[in-house]
């Protein structure tokens, strides 16, 4: 028995050899590392360099934007005043000089510093009186007349002709004209 069981476990030891042998042909070494593209990678850096052509275009846009021009005084109350002319009818003469009357009041008031809108016309013209160097004194008797021709039409409810109303409208055009290199050195020396 003993011998039986010696061949037994030679003839397994021979099998686990011959096994042993061929798993070592079967067995191969490790290989190195695969060379892959990296898509992921080249995804990233094409998305951050969208991103940063984008945020260099908005940079670049915002640089040479058309910069608004900031409109002086006068610019103003002559849009205004041109605003005004569909109101030239007889019909609408008091909204028409009552409006041709305030665009002049606001010009003075933003444009010289000199409370306008809130005086008579009596009270803001003895003010331009008693101003020694106010640059509206050289046109106080431009405006006096325009300003009670504008009274007139508001409070007494006096009729105008188109003819009239072209003539306060040239007026008040040619104050705001004849008074805008005042304004533009008092804007230059307040800027």
């Amino acid at each position: 028995m003993k011998e039986r069981a010696c061949r037994a476990c030679a003839a397994a030891a021979a099998a686990l050899v011959a096994t042993l042998a061929r798993a070592q042909d079967d067995i191969r070494d490790i290989r190195g590392p695969r060379a892959l593209f990296p898509w992921g990678l080249l995804l990233e850096g094409v998305a951050a360099a969208v991103l940063l052509a984008a945020i260099v275009y908005a940079w670049w846009r915002w640089r040479h934007r058309p910069r608004a021009r900031i409109l002086q005084y006068f610019e103003i109350a002559l849009q205004r005043l041109e605003q005004l002319r569909t109101l030239m009818q007889p019909a609408t003469v008091r909204e028409f000089s009552s409006a041709i009357s305030d665009t002049v009041r606001e010009y003075i008031e933003a444009g010289f510093k000199i409370t306008a809108t809130h005086q008579t016309t009596e009270e803001f013209l003895h003010d331009i009186l008693a101003a020694d160097k106010s640059p509206l004194s050289a046109h106080r008797a431009l405006l006096a007349e325009f300003l009670r021709q504008c009274d007139l039409a508001k409070f007494a409810g006096l009729s105008l002709s188109v003819a009239h109303m072209e003539a306060l409208y040239e007026s008040a055009r040619g104050f705001v004209i004849g008074t805008s290199s005042a304004d533009r050195d008092r804007t230059a020396a307040a800027a």
